[in-house]
């Protein structure tokens, strides 16, 4: 089984205005780790890449933001086969799995920090 993105909610509520010091650099990660694919790309008027995969979007943007301060959540589905394929890229900044109580139930999380700083956690809902 593969692992899928079904949702994408952005820390600060926005996912698709995720801060980046560089577009051009950051892209390439979410390409070729993260399984991501450019799906628009502007210039104007800030420098910025919507980004999809599966069933989500979110936006990579020169927006002068920390991004040591935001993030996306993914809830997903086949988290362990995800992992896998994230560290089969290469990816060795993913935590291991641990289980979280949210308000809906336990979950199984992991998190990412990717190289442009965001950091981004991948959630399946246990049951």
């Amino acid at each position: 089984m593969s692992g899928r993105l079904v949702k994408a909610i952005g820390y600060k509520g926005n996912p698709m205005n995720l801060p980046v010091a560089d577009v051009g650099a950051a892209v390439p990660f979410y390409e070729a780790v993260l399984g991501f694919r450019v799906a628009h790309q502007e210039d104007t008027p800030l420098r910025a890449a919507t980004l999809a995969r599966d069933d989500v979007q979110m936006r990579v943007v020169e927006n002068g933001g920390d991004p040591t301060q935001d993030g996306c959540a993914f809830h997903v589905t086949g988290l362990d086969a995800l992992q896998a394929a994230f560290r089969a890229a290469g990816l060795s900044s993913l935590s291991g799995v641990d289980v979280e109580q949210r308000a809906d139930g336990p979950w199984n999380v992991f998190y990412v920090v990717a190289p442009d700083g965001l950091c981004y956690w991948f959630g399946e809902r246990q049951g």
